[in-house]
Formats: structure tokens, C-alpha cells, sequence
């Protein structure tokens, strides 16, 4: 397939726009929070999707409110024949960010940075200037392509769920919310969660307080614990050389009943935390290594740290280590934990390939955190799996290879997307393959002309599955 000189001309006389509407939705915080009337997820995602609405309205399209969950723009005749899912809520922040990270730039290196810009308001407005293009040419469509804007994708994606409950798919979906090429497979998801208590404590120095991590899916950047008993130069001495082993550092002050240690690290997306350093699993180790009094607590990390190791990225110490060839391996990421006096809490999120079942890793899990002195739990949510045979498909990795010159073909992941429980769906996008763009992290960002190229082959894409 050639290229369309006419789409990509459209998408680069038009690039300046689309850095302004995506400035202008990563501004808003979109992240979830408490219902209120007309906000089921908030006021931040709300007002993402109210902006969303009025830039979509703005440019000719016919707009809808879906139940204050999502959005749709649609172009085309009434036949549906391609729905384009992307999402307008965010994860929180987190730490370390160069920048604002709800004050979008455009830095000399070419890239935008700002919380949302890759995750997933990029692939929504590259998407929207896709149709756009398709739109203002007057590229002849004989069906319609509508765009889906949820805002509660990083919280479960109740939003589309709740959408497809009264609304039927289009016989094509994809989702900007990835990688190029084509994602035709998403690993299983198993969250384990797991409890310890135990009685009033004394013995010192021991650990008062622990807490690490915001978000299931996030692998945490920080992390703090609060030590009794311990002088804090002396706690300084001790940790600093462990945790710069590891490649974090950390930080002592004082606090209310000792000092707090905090371990700064590198945050990332808990489907793929071979990309960050994992704080939780950094000041675990850390704690493990320092001479704490033989008490509950002490002894709840030391379990930790061996059935949740630092550097164990797929499970092994868990006993659930597993692979297959359609999803690849089984992924681990301690993601959540928080010490106080009366026990332990935790989470774990886990994304699992074809072969994973209940015996071979819940019931596997759950027996080691048992026989630990946890109390687990924790549920299975199957993988989604399209095959790659086929015209959708095929046409898309066309699109993909007229605009940039690589090779197409279809590849597995451990992130979840919208598409995940809409047959025949894949992931396409919005991300270049090899492009680190910090998703879930600090100084999340994306090349200015990787979405300018995406714009162009989902354009292409559109004009060729609607037209």
C-alpha cells in the first residue's frame, strides 16, 4: 500500500492544533475519585469528557453523553462498521516529574510531556484528528466510524462495560491505548491481595509504619517506613549502600516515634515492571537488611522478601512462574503494601498468559501466602486473544506500514486495554515500537511526530475500512 499524500498533509498542516487540544485535555486532572450526581468517577474525568465533547462538537461531529461514563463522536453513515476506544481518565502523578506534569510542554528533544499524553488523551486526539482528516477531505465512507471516550479505564473500565451493556460493537474495534503494530493478545489478569495481623509491639528497633504505592497497576517510585529505635545516622549508614545496590536511594528524617526512611526508585506500568525499579520490593530488602528485634512485624518482611524478591519480575519465588507462546510470561508486580501497628496489608498485580488457570497460579499463590501466615485473596480474569488471520487486521498492519516503512504483524502484551472483553478487538497504538514514553511513571512523554504519524495511519486506516 502507498501512502495517501492527501492524509499526510492534512495531519502535518494541522499539527499545531492538535498539540493544542491535547494541551488542553492533559490539563485537566482527570484521575478517579468519589461519585458525585452526574460524576460516577468523579469530577476530573467529567470535565476531561465535557472538554472532549466541546472539542469534538467543535469540529462537526455528532456528540453524545453516554450515561456521564463515556463519550462518542461519530462521522459517517448509520451503519456502524469501526469503533476507535480510547480513555480520558489518568493516573495520578506520582513523583518525580521534571515538569508539571498537568502543565503539558513541548520540550527541544521533540516530545510532549505531561500525565496522559501517551496514557491515553494522545491516542484519543490522534485518533479524533484521524477522523477529522477523513472528514474535512471528504473521503468518501459508506459506514460509521465512532470514537469512544471513557474515563474509567485505569480503575476497571466500568465505563465500557456499562457502554456495551445497552450499545452493540461495531464489527471492528480498535483501541490507541498500546504499541504498534497490532495487539492481538492481552495477558489474564490475577490481583492477589493479602493480610497479616498481629498484637502490640514493644521490641526494638522494629518498624512502626510502612506504606508504598498508589494504584494497583502502578509499580511504585516511593515508599516509606517509619523505624523505632533507630538513630538516624546510624539507619543511613546502613541502608544507604543497600538500596544504592539496587539503584534507589534514600532519604532519613525524623518523624512521630523514630525516624522515617524513604526509598525513592522508578515508577512504571505494573504490566511491565521490568522498566522501573520497584520501591516496595527495594525498601523491603533494605528493611530486611538492618538490625531489627525479632518480633511480628520484622518477621512479616522477611517473609515478604522472600515470597515477593526484588528483581522478581514473573513469580518465581511465588511458585507461579509460567509462559506460553501466544502471551509470553507470566509478569509479577508487588505493587501495594502498608504496615501499621496492628499488621501487614498488600497487593500484587499479576498479568497472566493462556496457559495460567486457577491450580497452576491462584491456588499455587494463595498456599504459599497461607503457608507465610497471610490471609490471601484475589480473583482470575481471563486473557483476550484475537486471532491474526484476517481483512481487519491485515488492514491495519497495511496502514502501518504505508506511513512508516516498518514491518507490521501482531504481538502479545500484559496491559489491559478497553478492548479486552470485545471480540475480535485489538489494541493498535498510539506508541512507536521501542519508544519509551514513561507510561504510569514520571515525565510521562511522547515524540510530537510519532502521534502525527499515528494520526496518519489510523486516517488511512478509517478511510479504509469505512470507505
Amino acid at each position: 500500500m502507498e501512502k495517501d499524500a492527501r492524509i499526510s498533509q492534512w495531519i502535518d498542516d494541522h499539527r499545531e492544533e492538535m498539540i493544542e487540544d491535547l494541551t488542553a485535555l492533559c490539563r485537566i486532572e482527570s484521575m478517579s475519585s468519589p461519585a458525585q450526581e452526574g460524576a460516577p468517577y468523579g469530577p476530573g474525568p467529567k470535565k476531561a469528557m465535557e472538554k472532549a465533547m466541546e472539542i469534538c462538537a467543535g469540529y462537526g461531529f455528532d456528540v453524545a453523553n453516554r450515561g456521564d461514563r463515556v463519550m462518542t463522536a461519530d462521522m459517517g453513515p448509520e451503519t456502524p462498521l469501526l469503533d476507535i476506544l480510547a480513555h480520558l481518565d489518568v493516573v495520578g502523578p506520582g513523583d518525580g516529574w521534571d515538569t508539571d506534569p498537568f502543565q503539558p510542554v513541548v520540550k527541544p528533544d521533540g516530545r510532549i510531556y505531561g500525565r496522559g499524553v501517551a496514557d491515553d488523551k494522545g491516542g484519543a486526539v490522534a485518533a479524533l484528528y484521524a477522523m477529522r482528516c477523513v472528514k474535512e477531505l471528504g473521503l468518501p465512507v459508506k459506514g460509521r466510524c465512532r470514537l469512544i471516550l471513557g474515563t474509567d479505564e485505569e480503575n476497571g473500565s466500568s465505563d465500557v462495560a456499562w457502554y456495551y451493556s445497552v450499545i452493540d460493537p461495531a464489527p471492528h474495534t480498535f483501541t490507541p491505548d498500546s504499541e504498534f503494530p497490532v495487539c492481538n493478545a492481552e495477558k489474564g489478569f490475577y490481583r492477589l491481595t493479602f493480610r497479616k495481623t498481629w498484637a502490640p509491639e514493644t521490641a526494638l528497633p522494629r518498624v512502626m509504619e510502612l506504606s508504598g504505592g498508589f494504584r494497583v497497576n502502578v509499580v511504585p517510585g516511593q515508599a516509606s517506613a517509619v523505624i523505632a529505635g533507630m538513630d538516624r545516622n546510624a539507619l543511613m549508614a546502613a541502608a544507604a549502600p543497600l538500596a544504592e545496590a539496587l539503584g534507589a536511594t534514600v532519604q532519613a528524617e525524623p518523624a512521630e516515634g523514630g525516624v522515617k526512611l524513604t526509598v525513592i526508585a522508578r515508577g512504571c506500568h505494573a504490566a511491565m515492571p521490568e522498566g522501573g525499579i520497584n520501591a516496595n520490593t527495594v525498601l523491603i530488602r533494605v528493611l530486611c537488611g538492618l538490625p531489627l528485634a525479632a518480633c511480628d512485624s520484622t518477621d512479616a518482611l522477611h517473609a515478604l522478601d522472600a515470597l515477593l524478591p526484588h528483581g522478581d519480575y514473573y513469580g518465581k519465588a511465588l511458585g507461579i512462574a509460567q509462559a506460553d507462546d501466544v502471551t509470553g510470561r507470566l509478569t509479577c508486580s508487588f505493587t501495594m503494601i502498608e504496615f501499621t501497628a496492628a499488621g501487614a496489608s498488600g497487593l500484587c498485580d499479576c498479568r497472566v498468559p493462556v496457559c495460567a488457570n486457577e491450580a497452576n497460579c491462584k491456588a499455587v499463590a494463595d498456599a504459599a501466602m497461607t503457608a507465610a501466615g497471610f490471609s490471601p485473596e484475589g480473583k482470575m480474569i481471563p486473557p483476550h486473544y484475537t486471532p491474526a488471520e484476517g481483512t481487519f487486521i491485515r488492514t491495519l498492519n497495511d496502514s502501518y506500514e504505508a506511513y512508516t516503512g516498518r514491518k507490521g504483524g501482531c504481538y502479545s502484551m500484559g496491559g489491559g486495554t478497553y478492548v479486552h472483553d470485545v471480540p475480535g478487538g485489538v489494541a493498535f497504538g498510539v506508541v512507536m515500537p521501542g519508544t519509551e514514553v514513561n507510561m504510569h511513571g514520571a515525565n510521562e512523554s511522547i515524540p510530537v511526530e510519532d502521534l502525527l504519524t499515528a494520526a496518519k495511519i489510523f486516517a488511512q486506516s478509517i478511510k479504509d475500512i469505512c470507505g
